[in-house]
C-alpha cells in the first residue's frame, strides 16, 4: 500500500501543511496528474478542509528525490538535460546539466505531493491554513 505526503499550501496565508495519507486515501491519488484539480473528500480526513474548496496537484517528488515535471508525460523516469527550474539550479549563464527527473503522473514510487488550496471566488472567510504558535523551550542556566 502506497504512502504520500502532502505538502498543502494556502495562497492567502502563505504557510503550507504537511500531512500523511495512507492506504486507501493514497490509492485514490495514484494516477492523477499534475495541474489535475481534485476534491478535498478524495483525501480523506487527512485534513479537515471544508467542501467547497478545491485542491490542485502542483508537483512532487520520488522516492530518490527527482522532482516531477509537468511537461514529462506519464508515470516514467527519465535523464533529461535540464537548463533551468523545475529540478536544476544553474550556478551561471548557460549551464546545463543532465538530472532524473519523474513524469507528471503520480504513481506507487512517489513519496510527496504537493497541493494549493483552490478557493471559490465568492470566499470571505480566514485562511484555512493558519500559523501554528510555537513552543517556548525553557532556557538552561549556564
Amino acid at each position: 500500500m502506497p504512502t504520500f505526503k502532502l505538502v498543502v499550501s494556502d495562497p492567502l496565508s502563505g504557510k503550507a501543511k504537511q500531512v500523511e495519507v495512507k492506504d486507501q486515501d493514497a490509492e485514490r491519488l495514484i494516477g492523477l496528474r499534475i495541474g489535475e484539480v481534485i476534491d478535498t473528500k478524495l483525501i480523506g480526513n487527512a485534513l479537515q478542509l471544508p467542501g467547497e474548496v478545491k485542491l490542485r496537484i502542483t508537483g512532487g517528488s520520488g522516492f530518490e528525490g527527482a522532482p516531477m515535471l509537468p511537461y514529462l508525460q506519464g508515470p516514467v523516469k527519465r535523464y533529461i538535460l535540464l537548463s533551468g527550474p523545475p529540478g536544476f539550479k544553474p550556478r551561471e549563464d548557460g549551464m546545463r546539466k543532465r538530472k532524473l527527473v519523474r513524469g507528471n503522473v503520480i504513481n506507487d514510487q512517489t513519496t510527496q505531493v504537493n497541493m494549493v488550496i483552490i478557493y471559490p471566488s465568492d470566499w470571505k472567510g480566514e485562511p484555512l491554513i493558519k500559523e501554528e504558535p510555537k513552543e517556548e523551550k525553557p532556557q538552561e542556566a549556564q
